[in-house]
């Protein structure tokens, strides 16, 4: 399946609404820390990238964790993994 980076968003947001079904995504800034804003504690953080790996095939080592605390970093990550030619930063 060929992934764009809004499929890519659609899949993360997807995943945290999974983890916190409460949370009002509209509101939700793409650079915001989301596990701050939504309160998403570590267990739940490692939740969303179990979805995101099962949905979209890409590994996160434990050393990239703390690069990823916001929608668009963990968009970045993603399409860096599955568009390798992909210019996002």
């Amino acid at each position: 399946m060929t992934q764009t980076l809004a499929t890519i968003r659609n899949v993360i947001l997807e995943g945290i609404h999974q983890i916190a079904p409460e949370a009002e995504l509209e509101s939700l800034q793409d650079d915001a820390e989301f596990r701050r804003e939504l309160e998403i504690d570590s267990f739940d953080f490692l939740r969303l990238l179990v979805f995101v790996n099962e949905r979209l095939k890409v590994d996160f080592p434990e050393t990239d964790y703390g690069g990823l605390t916001s929608v668009s970093k963990l968009v970045s990550y993603v399409s860096r993994k599955l568009l390798p030619s992909s210019p996002v930063g």
